[in-house]
């Protein structure tokens, strides 16, 4: 039988290997100039045993004293996140000497500067599982919350992810906030800006986009979009206002979507479920989808329609 590949990879190989010189931004080679998404999704992992120390066992070491144990993990988290940051720092970039000289200076700077807000982080983080537990009554305790809510998780890493947003540092935050979106379902966008009190129920399908400011006991649940109204004017958006402002003490219910730069939920508002916003709310309002109708067909009689459950607001809890 004729070696049908043996014949033709060589030549379809040297066609590939071609195409990556038309200088295109996919044809990149330069991988060790890259941030390694690999280092950064462990460093997810240890800044996760970080924050709920008691929670998560280390398979790396064999001591008896965690705080030993901890001080061991902080110390790994610096010396890989500050290589990673250096790397994010000159992505895309062929600098020479004397700028990488500053940009490994800088790399350490914001890699101590983070490493400082992590108790600031902490205390975030301590509020949205109370905020979590005080919101749900099918949570058993607050360890199943950390132990198993998506919605928790995804929250940490955006904590963590929003910190190194806001020293600056590219790419990397956002490489991890995507993590928790392919986990949970959950995409926010590290950008955000989220107050302390955050809960999220069930989770599956919110958008929380990055412009978006979100203030204390604030509760959303699954399937909501905080977006941008249209994303139409492109690159032309790039830092202005795009997503909604929450105030404080909103409840925003399943399949909710709350668009728009001016778009401002005021403080105490309900919105129901599948409520379709683009224009601001007065504090303390419930805003509702109109009573559906539920129809009915019996075998061959016919078709009844039937208010469902008149003067019902849509809000519901699962």
């Amino acid at each position: 039988m004729k070696d049908y590949i043996s014949t033709e990879i060589h030549d379809i190989t040297k066609d590939i290997l071609a195409d990556y010189d038309k200088k295109r931004h996919i044809d990149k080679l330069d991988v060790f100039n890259q941030p390694d998404t690999k280092v950064i999704y462990e460093l997810i992992q240890e800044l996760v045993r970080v924050a709920y120390p008691g929670f998560t066992k280390d398979k790396s070491y064999r001591i008896y004293d965690i705080r030993n144990n901890l001080s061991m993990v902080i110390e790994d988290i610096a010396f890989r996140l500050n290589k990673q940051i250096a790397i994010a720092l000159r992505y895309g970039e062929h600098p020479d000497e004397e700028k990488l000289e500053e940009t490994r200076v800088e790399a350490q700077k914001i890699t101590l500067a983070f490493l400082r807000r992590i108790p600031e982080i902490r205390e975030y983080l301590a509020t949205d599982v109370e905020a979590v537990f005080d919101g749900d009554p099918a949570a058993e305790s607050a360890d199943e919350i950390i132990f198993a809510y998506p919605g928790l998780y995804a929250i940490t890493i955006f904590r963590f992810a929003h910190v190194l947003y806001e020293l600056g540092v590219p790419v990397i935050p956002r490489i991890m906030t995507e993590l928790a979106h392919s986990k949970t379902g959950i995409d926010i966008n590290p950008g955000a800006t989220i107050g302390k009190y955050f809960m999220i129920d069930h989770g599956t399908g919110i958008v929380i986009g990055e412009t978006t400011e979100i203030g204390e006991h604030v509760k959303v649940y699954q399937g909501v979009t905080l977006g941008a109204l249209s994303t139409s004017g492109g690159r032309k958006l790039f830092n202005k206002k795009r997503h909604p402002t929450i105030e404080d003490h909103v409840t925003i219910y399943s399949g909710a979507s709350i668009l728009g730069g001016e778009t401002v939920i005021g403080k105490g508002a309900v919105i129901g479920g599948n409520v379709f916003l683009t224009k601001s709310i007065a504090p303390g309002t419930k805003v509702s989808v109109k009573n559906q109708e539920l129809r009915y067909n019996q075998g061959k009689r016919e078709v009844q329609e039937i208010e469902a459950y008149p003067d019902a607001a849509w809000f519901y809890v699962i």
